[in-house]
């Protein structure tokens, strides 16, 4: 018993060696003896031998027997040695040398691998590279030590690149150590059963693993069962293995996929599976390949009580259930837990049961197959045998696999002269067309989707007339004909391709080569024997890989990042990223912002977006909404119910719970709380006798939960500190009952509330709300949780400034084997400079200007230097904001400056893949402290995460935290005359000289006018401007006198005639803008009081058709241009001297002063406008501006119903559709948070009450200010140069008695961006 327990732990040591991912062995087990040196020469064999003395046997390192190693007869690729080495060895390294005192080495050559002797399989570095690299001179020893130790009998090497002043010439020797194992054939109807005792188990982990080889793609590979049936099974489904939940021991029942993984598992090659289950995870591993699932609940309790391996062995019949889906191969070192189920077999373990034909060694069949790597892949075979001969027909079968849609398997000639057959695939269908002289006399078609990886077995049969193909037999379809000639091979047959010397135009091709395997080749059902083929022996073939499959599935694992649909051809891979979320060769960049902020600096306004809070990370994508029309760029993230929502109360409960359910994702919601700078949530409690928190000493009656995850329990409310257990009236001191520290907490009848902001990020956001006085007779409540509220981007403006060429940061390694993306802006008066580098022992990655107008982004994995780079036309030492993003994966590297056309780099086929470095990221300069960057970059970014600069500029010398000026990159955004202000991280638009607001200054302002509606703008009066005039700001006052005037507005009317605008004087001068009977526009200047006014009419026609139409007039002394929409600008001279003197107002719509007027001017001006008027502008001043936006500060006077609204808009159809309006003219007191709540919450009665008192409170309020409105208006100008205007309330205009007219662009806080 000690002895097997030995052997058990020797090999659990062994299998536990295979599975770790290097080469390293541990101290008890040294795997680098010398295999190949002490073999007889009969274990060596070779495609040709150019002498006896150049025999395979002398090709052993170091020794100088026979002409000192290999040589074959000619040197071309299709030459090979082959190693046996008598048994399955463990092998982990190579070592070559040339042939001795010769000019005969390698230079680069392929490994192949084997148990058999066939089916050969290419052993591939880092899954993707296939040759290595070889010698340099014919003594020195170049051993490769390989990165995945390897288990075979037969080795064999292929060169493929030779010393070119000599020829092929080998010595070799290979590395490792003696391989044991336990190995199982199961047959299909064969099985290993083994049955756990009955004791209790407590495992913690518990582990499965074995490693099979198979030719089928299909079969029932274990099956761990436990009570009623419920069980895990693993099982080959079209070559990959499928993990299943099943339920009942039948296989009738329906199962349950947890995974898949792997695939092409039928090429009877090993690979290895291990399935854990630890605590409440499962980890399925195929190869090197691993996924983890989440174990389903069923399996909280789950114990196995029964492992079958092979079959389904039914637990309660312990009769094997027979199937075809049954494995068909041979299973190795298979153990549980440590055991080895196969040695316990072999020792009659009770335990083990075999059912069955089960034999200790694997029984493998001999399938030779070929591989056409294309493009000038092609097999020629003879075609006429005997029996073909004599019978006049045609039967030719073969299996292939391949990805490709599209390519030809087989053409031959026809005895007819000028007849050719070719059968072929198209869009994934095998196809059959026979040409004559040009035209198709036959097609058929068959099967479909193809191009799966699967083998396809295809028979081609032409008997007695009859034609006909067959793909897969009965699972797949078929096709037939009865052509009129016989079809039958003149002679030869050509599979894959044609030659590329075919003088005798035996084989014609228009169709795309064949790449992929064939196999089981039968010509009048004989089987082709390949080896004669691969010997030279049987026809003639160019670049094949004859003996083994070479297939490859680029999809598994997937390259596609982030969800990306992963499709391939037989080279190369494709990834569909639509409805990802991102983009480029593996869908690893994102599509969108990260930020609210970084979509309020590209131009956009408030709206929901997409944001990507960590890039290219593995975090989603989530749809927000962001307000930019406030200070702040907030983020506003929804959850369940943001609304008022009442509580009654109820006897039954003791207390309400209620959880809030966000918008977006866990891992979304917390990165996005991370990044913000400041976050905020509102928490209210309206109560009526209903108590919140109790007192600080006193347990919390209700608390909330906030904070990752389900929350922690927090006792204080909005706006108090954290575990206060106050509220904000606590905090305050102004709660309505002293001795508590919130306002329900004082038991009242009455209506009160505590309300507050939560703006503890730690805390946020709330999870749910648990409400403990809510049963008491008489109590009644409402809460309300608002949204989540974030603003600020920490990454976006996160920056260093260089001031030295020999200045840097350095951070970490950066780690981007397989994807490396990095992204930054920078701004710079230098013409070069480094931005980022790092180095590895032979890799490195470097990001630089290489010159005023190009960044270079290189960079090597090991295929040697590689570059990408982008010339601008414009320089980018301009010290303005570029954008630089640059992307390395394994199909490309890509980079982008600011919009300009991305340049992409492929990557090499078959290279290296893995990115390595050792050395720290420098940032701003190189490790030689040479070609330094000098400037400012910002927002630094590799694979998603935001390097702090700021944080390591603090304490680098040479370079500073931060970096001002952004108004030259983002000024632009500022629009109509918006004008850019910076602010210590990023700017704002000052729209104070704008006729329009918003953000950007974009947003038009425009009003709906009635016939009494009017705007009256007073510029000063006389008095003032002399008493004055030495603290008038410049900007608006110097022009009371006016030599010139710029005018301009929108309107949309079906009124004529009528008056627009009207500006007038204190000596009856005046300007006015009208709309004449016949839908004219009409401009009248009378700048001389003894003069008739000057009539300026212009030619556009159909004014008042309710259709926004856009003016500008512009005056400079007597020449006057006027612009209607996009017609001709039109152009007139004026008779008078050309000064507008002593302007006293400007008025929109009815003027009620009308006495100055001329007659027929002032019966227009009684009658008023009635329409649409937006963006109102007389030179430096918007009074429709100041009246919809700042009524109460500006020195306008409104009567009438004015009515803000979008009709100035172009998308608005007409004035009289349905807007959202806002009135302005009537404007009333808001009333008390808790007035609505209380109308909200009273009974039927008490609501009509309420109402009642609001409405007359409401009326009396109303006549009272109005009142006191017109009195103060009266008022107000005469005194204005002591009261002044408060300046944030004024930002927008021009009117405030302040002598530096810089403080008149006062910041507008509803106009920054932070």
């Amino acid at each position: 018993m000690d002895f097997g327990t030995k052997t058990v732990a020797g090999i659990i040591a062994q299998v536990a060696l295979l599975l770790c991912s290097s080469s390293r062995t541990t101290g008890a087990e040294v795997c680098d003896s010398s295999l190949v040196s002490n073999l007889p020469p009969s274990s060596f064999r070779s495609s040709s031998q150019l002498s006896s003395s150049h025999a395979p046997g002398f090709a052993k390192l170091n020794r100088r027997d026979g002409a000192g190693g290999w040589s074959p007869l000619t040197s071309d690729r299709y030459q090979w040695l082959e190693v046996d080495l008598g048994e399955r060895t463990k092998i982990t390294a190579v070592a070559t040398q040339g042939r001795y005192g010769s000019s005969d080495w390698l230079t680069s050559y392929l490994l192949m691998f084997s148990d058999t002797g066939h089916n050969w399989k290419q052993y591939r570095q880092e899954d993707s590279i296939g040759s290595f690299p070889g010698n340099s001179n014919a003594d020195s020893v170049v051993q490769y030590k390989l990165q995945q130790p390897t288990v075979a009998r037969f080795l064999r090497l292929i060169p493929l690149d030779w010393n070119p002043s000599g020829r092929i010439g080998l010595r070799l020797e290979t590395y490792g150590c003696p391989y044991t194992s336990g190995v199982v054939s199961l047959d299909g109807s064969s099985s290993l059963v083994f049955r756990l005792s009955p004791s209790p188990r407590q495992a913690s982990r518990e582990v499965v693993s074995l490693k099979f080889k198979t030719l089928r793609n299909s079969g029932m590979l274990l099956r761990a069962e436990g009570e009623d049936g419920l069980g895990l099974s693993l099982e080959l489904e079209r070559g990959k293995l499928q993990l299943l939940l099943r339920q009942g021991s039948t296989s009738s029942s329906e199962p349950r996929r947890l995974a898949s993984l792997g695939s092409l598992l039928d090429d009877q090659h090993w690979h290895h599976l291990v399935l854990e289950r630890r605590s409440s995870r499962l980890n399925l591993t195929v190869d090197k390949h691993t996924e983890r699932i989440q174990i389903p609940a069923e399996f909280s309790h789950w114990d196995i009580q029964q492992l079958s391996v092979g079959t389904v062995q039914s637990l309660v019949s312990q009769e094997p259930v027979v199937s075809k889906r049954n494995f068909h191969g041979c299973l190795e070192n298979v153990l549980f837990n440590g055991l080895n189920l196969i040695e316990l077999a072999k020792h009659k373990d009770h335990q083990v049961t075999l059912m069955g034909n089960v034999t200790f060694s694997c029984a493998e069949s001999v399938s030779v197959a070929v591989t056409f790597p294309g493009p000038q892949s092609f097999l020629q075979l003879p075609g006429a045998t005997a029996a073909s001969s004599s019978s006049g027909g045609l039967s030719v079968g073969f299996q292939f696999r391949t990805w490709n849609k599209a390519g030809l398997l087989l053409t031959f000639d026809l005895p007819q002269e000028g007849g050719v057959v070719w059968l072929y695939l198209s869009e994934a269908r095998l196809r059959l067309q026979i040409h004559k002289a040009g035209r198709a006399l036959l097609e058929l078609s068959a099967g479909s989707a193809l191009n799966d990886g699967q083998w396809h077995s295809v028979e081609l049969n032409s008997r007695r007339g009859r034609l006909s193909i067959i793909v897969d037999k009965e699972e797949g379809g078929s096709a037939h004909a009865t052509p009129s000639f016989p079809v039958a091979v003149k002679s030869h047959l050509f599979f894959g391709g044609c030659p590329p010397e075919n003088h005798r135009q035996e084989c014609r091709n228009p169709f795309n080569v064949f790449q992929g395997c064939l196999r089981l080749l039968t010509l009048d059902d004989r089987l082709v024997d390949l080896i004669l083929v691969q010997l030279k022996q049987l026809g003639i073939y160019s670049n094949l890989q004859i003996d083994m499959c070479g297939i490859i599935n680029r999809c598994s694992p997937s390259r596609c990042e982030h969800g990306g649909r992963c499709s391939q051809s037989w080279t190369v891979f494709h990834c569909n990223c639509s409805d990802s979320g991102y983009s480029g060769a593996t869908c690893h960049s994102p599509v969108y912002e990260q930020s609210c902020e970084a979509y309020k600096h590209n131009g956009n306004t408030s709206g929901p977006f997409y944001i990507d809070v960590d890039g290219s990370g593995p975090i989603k994508p989530q749809l927000v909404y962001c307000n930019m029309t406030e200070e702040n760029t907030w983020m506003v993230i929804q959850h369940n119910n943001t609304k008022l929502t009442r509580v009654r109360p109820s006897p039954d409960i003791n207390q309400l719970s209620v959880h809030f359910d966000y918008s977006t994702e866990e891992e979304q919601l917390l990165a996005a709380i991370s990044q913000s700078e400041y976050c905020e949530q509102e928490l209210s409690y309206h109560c009526r006798k209903s108590r919140l928190l109790n007192t600080p000493e006193g347990s919390p009656i209700s608390w909330w939960l906030g904070g990752p995850g389900p929350g922690r329990v927090q006792t204080y409310w909005g706006g108090a500190q954290p575990g206060s257990q106050q509220c904000v009236c606590g905090l305050q001191g102004d709660c309505v009952d002293p001795q508590h520290y919130c306002n329900c907490d004082a038991d009242r009848m009455e209506w009160t509330e505590d309300s507050g902001l939560l703006i503890h990020k730690e805390s946020l956001p709330v999870r749910s709300l648990v409400l403990g006085d809510v049963r008491r007779p008489g109590s009644e409540a409402a809460y309300r949780v608002g949204p989540l509220r974030c603003h600020g981007d920490k990454n976006f403006w996160n920056a260093a400034f260089f001031d030295k060429e020999t200045s840097y940061l350095h951070f970490p390694t950066f780690h981007g084997e397989l994807s490396a993306d990095i992204s930054f802006l920078f701004k710079t008066t230098a013409s070069s400079g480094v931005f980022l580098e790092n180095l590895g022992i032979k890799d490195f990655i470097r990001i630089e200007l290489s010159s005023s107008t190009r960044v270079v982004f290189s960079f090597d994995v090991g295929n040697g230097p590689l570059e990408v780079h982008v010339e601008s036309i414009a320089p980018l030492s301009d010290n303005r904001w570029h954008r630089v993003r640059a992307e390395r994966n394994v199909k490309e590297a890509s980079l982008r400056l600011d919009g300009l056309p991305v340049a992409t780099q492929e990557a090499p086929a078959d290279g290296h893949l893995h990115l390595q470095l050792n050395s720290q990221l420098f940032i701003g300069g190189t490790a030689s402290r040479q070609k330094g960057f000098r400037g400012c970059i910002r927002s630094l970014q590799l694979n998603g995460i935001t390097l702090d600069l700021e944080e390591r500029a603090e304490i680098t010398p040479g370079v500073r935290p931060g970096c001002p000026g952004h108004c030259s990159s983002y000024g632009s955004l500022c629009q109509n005359q918006g004008r850019c202000v910076e602010r210590a991280s990023g700017f704002h638009c000052d729209c104070g000289l704008s006729a329009y607001t918003g953000v950007f200054c974009h947003t038009e302002l425009s009003a709906s006018f009635q016939s009494g509606t009017s705007v009256r703008y007073t510029f000063k009066e006389p008095y003032e401007l002399s008493r004055n005039s030495s603290a008038l700001p410049s900007s608006i006052y110097s022009d009371l006198t006016l030599r010139g005037e710029n005018v301009s507005l929108s309107f949309r009317t079906n009124q004529s005639p009528a008056l627009l605008l009207y500006v007038s004087s204190y000596h009856t001068e005046y300007l006015a803008l009208l709309i004449d009977k016949h839908d004219k526009l009409e401009v009248r200047y009378k700048l001389d009081g003894s003069r008739d006014a000057v009539v300026l009419k212009s030619k556009v026609k159909s004014l008042a058709n309710g259709q926004l139409h856009t003016v500008a007039i512009r005056r400079l002394t007597d020449t006057v241009s006027l612009q209607i929409d996009k017609n001709p600008r039109e152009d007139f001279n004026l008779t008078s001297d050309g000064e507008f003197n002593a302007i006293k107002s400007l008025v929109l719509g009815r003027v009620h002063e009308s006495a100055d007027l001329d007659p027929d001017l002032s019966r227009l001006a009684s009658l008023g406008f009635t329409g649409c008027l937006s963006v109102v502008r007389f030179n430096s001043i918007s009074p429709l501006k100041a009246a919809l936006l700042h009524p109460d500060t500006s020195p306008v006077v409104i009567s009438g119903p004015l009515l803000q609204s979008s009709c100035g808009s172009s998308a608005a159809a007409n004035p009289s559709a349905a807007e959202n309006t806002h009135h302005l003219s009537d404007q009333s007191g808001s009333v008390g948070s808790g007035q609505p709540l209380v109308n909200a919450m009273r009974t039927d009665s008490a609501l009509i009450g309420g109402v009642i008192a609001v409405v007359i409170f409401v009326v009396v309020t109303v006549l009272a200010i109005t009142g006191r409105f017109l009195y103060r208006r009266k008022e107000t100008y005469r005194n204005q140069e002591v009261k002044g205007v408060k300046r944030e309330d004024s930002q927008d205009f021009h009117f405030n008695n302040q002598t530096d007219p810089q403080s008149v662009s006062s910041e507008n806080p509803k106009e920054y961006f932070i």
